[in-house]
């Protein structure tokens, strides 16, 4: 495999050279992406200092960062140990910043400290890249609005950029049009500065990591059904926090060990969450030969070991109430489905149209330039298998997880597949080919502290 950037400033691309031999060893990926954002966040919202080990430390994380030292936090990486001190504000809360505050690519940045500002005093601006400018939020302005927050924006506030005014809020009763964890947690989190309470009701449950977390740092959080339920005043206590690691980044590796002939891949000390591990049961319903074997807790955190090796798949369906559990695991699970015997059908997703790219349009096009049979649903994808896959560029259009998922079709095709917009990848896992190659090799890949 080898990156190139054509001229300074242009998207990179990567190239996967095709079929070289089975995938084995044992690889520790990058520390979940939406654990480590709101470790961050929690941080910052207790009184003293919080220690995180095992940060992930794509573009994402960081720009929440980076938007909470512009709010007053201190927050101090130690990038060797992969291990972050933040310095909360407590009761005084988040000062208002002199600038533009930058989400960047991160909708979870955004969506979650537009819930933290709106309880604040004074004005925060947001903004962010082209992307972020154009993904919907007025699923969490509306609610917070209800609340009493004052937000300004284009389009009625349902684009970026966006200007919360901070004011008193008053909890309320919220029921989610669409699941959505990013959306309940700007909601939990304005409710701890609101008076009363706040319930959080979704359709299907929604990875619920916000809850966990909460609870670990002495807020206590009401569940009932698919409401969450938390009480105006509670107070985040500061503390030290290991983040597993990113399911949502396993699933490449995992993906190519089933899809590479005779190749055996183990990832330990990674998160296992209900909630996340839609993946493992589709996979499993495939008929892929994978392994879960639970390690405990973390911090409330599920925490486990993952085997994945090589093995015959048969199509299946996937239905409306299992995506919530893996939405970001579709582009890489389409892939799979390349191989897969017969239909594999993929409904009640359209939230994929309205991520970082429209992943449905975006994965239907880069596998159909791959030879695959793909057609693209209103809300989803139905591919049929097993289909050989044939060299071919592909654009990810720099949304990072269509970006892995194409590079892992480069693995089965029958020769070498280019990814244009590679540079996406940082936002959740720098180091995937070192990780990809070290696999080849027969080897391991990554630390974790």
């Amino acid at each position: 495999m080898t990156t190139s950037s054509p001229r300074p400033g242009a998207a990179s691309t990567t190239r996967v050279d095709g079929p070289s031999g089975a995938l084995r060893g044992v690889v520790r990926v990058p520390g979940d992406k939406s654990i480590s954002h709101r470790a961050l966040i929690l941080g910052a919202l207790a009184q003293g200092r919080s220690r995180l080990t095992g940060m992930n430390l794509g573009r994402d994380v960081l720009a929440t960062a980076a938007v909470l030292g512009r709010l007053g936090a201190s927050v101090h990486l130690t990038e060797p140990q992969v291990q972050v001190d933040v310095e909360g504000w407590g009761e005084r809360g988040p000062h208002e910043p002199d600038d533009v505050l930058d989400a960047a690519n991160s909708g979870t940045t955004l969506r979650c400290l537009l819930g933290v500002c709106a309880r604040a005093t004074g004005a925060f601006t947001f903004t962010g890249d082209g992307s972020l400018r154009q993904r919907p939020m007025a699923r969490v302005v509306s609610p917070l609005r209800a609340m009493g927050a004052r937000i300004d924006g284009r389009a009625q506030g349902s684009l970026l950029p966006l200007t919360v005014r901070g004011s008193s809020l008053t909890g309320l009763a919220h029921t989610l049009p669409i699941a959505s964890a990013q959306v309940k947690t700007a909601l939990l989190l304005a409710g701890l500065g609101a008076a009363g309470s706040t319930s959080v009701t979704e359709p299907r449950p929604s990875r619920d990591h916000t809850e966990r977390m909460l609870v670990a740092s002495g807020v206590p959080v009401g569940r009932r059904a698919l409401t969450a339920t938390v009480a105006g005043g509670g107070k985040v206590s500061p503390g030290a926090r290991r983040i597993p690691g990113d399911l949502s980044s396993a699933a490449f590796v995992l993906a190519a060990a089933i899809l590479v002939p005779g190749s055996d891949v183990v990832v330990p000390e990674v998160g296992i969450n209900p909630t996340r591990a839609g993946f493992l049961r589709v996979l499993a319903a495939m008929g892929a030969d994978i392994e879960v074997e639970p390690a405990g807790e973390w911090g409330g955190e599920p925490v486990g070991t993952v085997r994945a090796r090589s093995s015959a798949l048969r199509g299946v369906a996937v239905h409306a109430e299992e995506v919530p559990a893996l939405i970001d695991e579709l582009p890489i699970l389409a892939v799979v489905a390349t191989r897969a015997a017969g239909q594999t059908l993929f409904r009640g997703a359209g939230e994929l149209r309205v991520k970082e790219s429209d992943r449905i349009a975006t994965m239907a096009a880069g596998l159909s330039d791959l030879g695959a049979e793909v057609e693209a649903l209103p809300d989803g994808l139905s591919i049929r298998g097993p289909t050989p896959l044939r060299p071919a560029e592909v654009d990810s259009l720099g949304d990072h997880r269509v970006a892995m998922s194409l590079a892992v079709a480069g693995l089965i095709a029958d020769g070498p597949v280019t990814v244009r917009g590679w540079d996406g990848v940082d936002t959740s896992f720098p180091g995937f080919l070192t990780t990809l190659g070290a696999l080849r090799s027969g080897g391991s890949s990554g630390s974790r502290p």
